[in-house]
């Protein structure tokens, strides 16, 4: 059903439009305009590095029609123990594809692109309130690793 492709300037416009699926789980006290710049660059810069070595970016299409439902960019993050590991920035879904494959079939090629490129470990990071999204990683086989906590201040 899903085809996965490597990122081509034409899909500029659909990836750009998916960037708000980046804001699920926001936390209430964060900025809403200041999150959304940050995921609309954090899609940006995922863009201009397509073409870079050690980086990919990935999209899948519904095989029906060529409709594009997804994104994931990977590359690589140096862990604070000195590790290298492979790295999503961002995976995100069309609304209309949510729940249907298109997400896994990313993940899958992002791991596959890691362990081709000689990885021993893929890591990424969501918002502790996307409950739908914990599941969906954790159903991959995806370990919690870090906790950030905040506190607001008066």
């Amino acid at each position: 059903m899903w085809t996965i492709r490597a990122y081509r300037s034409g899909d500029r416009h659909d990836l750009r439009a998916l960037a708000d699926r980046l804001a699920v789980g926001r936390p209430s006290w964060r900025d809403h305009d200041r999150w959304s710049r940050a995921v609309r660059g954090w899609v940006e810069a995922s863009i201009a590095a397509a073409d870079e070595d050690g980086h990919a970016l990935l999209v899948a299409e519904r095989g029906t029609d060529s409709r594009l439902a997804g994104f994931v960019s990977v590359g690589s993050r140096t862990h604070f123990t000195g590790d290298v590991d492979a790295y999503v920035g961002e995976l995100a879904v069309a609304a209309w594809a949510e729940g249907r494959g298109a997400g896994r079939a990313l993940l899958d090629a992002a791991e596959a692109w890691a362990a081709a490129h000689g990885y021993a470990r893929l890591t990424l990071e969501t918002g502790a309130a996307n409950q739908r999204a914990l599941d969906f990683y954790r159903r991959a086989g995806y370990l919690r690793e870090d906790v950030r906590l905040t506190k607001l201040l008066d």
